[in-house]
């Protein structure tokens, strides 16, 4: 048994205040038995509750229950319905009766017992919001691993739509190879013959500078015609539909692409 999250559950108040059920309290005197965490606690409390009332040695004057009930009674009284003839003048509304508790120290006394209520509310207050964090973090917790799978199936699905294009017969495969000086850099095109959509795969290339963007381009009757930038694609990147071409080219320009290709800035290149 956790004792401490039942010390703090708000019950070792509620008894000692006299609020428990039977059943409350039958449970928690067992379980002082048991766990002498518990009995201390419940010491404790009725300790500082006795302290408050009892301070500077004062005894609450036995006529001050009566005079606070007397104060109280006409808050608590049922109203009564009262018909009135037609040619009974309605009598004026007689200002309410002021009740003064006059017991000297009376008012120490209410606010020792206000300050009690107070105690226990805080702490009823603490528990509820205790609970109220946990469940918001319980509940974070599972937005978070909700976008977690999403994202998963999501790089999930971007994969499996690389192996089917890889294993799809109508697919023309261009490889490009590094040009001069960047021997070891590749990438693929992928053409389908019956769209003539163009697909990319980025074998390896590298990082691009910040500010700086891949661009893939179309040779086309000796001229470059954008193909689209490539991005940051899990496996075969979707480019622009290319109706014909003689050959593919990648160049590293600047973030959001160029209308004419660097040409010194040519990584890698293939004929179709």
């Amino acid at each position: 048994m956790d004792v401490n999250a039942y010390i703090e559950s708000g019950i070792i108040e509620t008894y000692v205040l006299g609020l428990a059920s039977a059943e409350e309290a039958a449970e928690l005197e067992a379980l002082a038995v048991q766990y002498p965490g518990i009995k201390q606690a419940v010491d404790a409390f009725a300790s500082l509750i006795q302290s408050n009332i009892s301070e500077d040695g004062i005894t609450p004057p036995a006529e001050l229950k009566q005079q606070i009930m007397d104060a109280l009674e006409d808050e608590f009284e049922e109203p009564k319905m009262v018909i009135i003839p037609a040619e009974t003048p309605v009598p004026v509304s007689q200002p309410a009766k002021v009740v003064q508790i006059t017991t000297p120290g009376a008012w120490r006394y209410i606010a020792v017992a206000a300050s009690i209520l107070l105690v226990v509310s805080a702490g009823f207050n603490y528990f509820y919001y205790d609970k109220y964090s946990s469940v918001s973090n319980d509940y974070e917790a599972l937005l978070n691993n909700q976008k977690t799978l999403q994202a998963y199936q999501t790089k999930y699905n971007s994969l499996q739509q690389t192996v089917n294009i890889f294993q799809d017969s109508a697919m023309h495969v261009v490889k490009m190879g590094g040009v001069k000086g960047r021997e070891g850099d590749v990438a693929t095109v992928y053409w389908d013959t019956r769209t003539k959509d163009v697909y990319v795969y980025v074998n390896k290339l590298p990082q691009a500078p910040t500010g700086k963007q891949y661009q893939l381009w179309a040779i086309v009757d000796g001229k470059p015609v954008d193909a689209g930038l490539i991005g940051d694609c899990d496996g075969v990147c979707k480019m622009k539909n290319i109706p014909t071409a003689q050959m593919f080219a990648v160049t590293l320009e600047k973030e959001g692409g160029s209308q004419q290709p660097t040409f010194d800035q040519m990584y890698v290149a293939g004929k179709i």
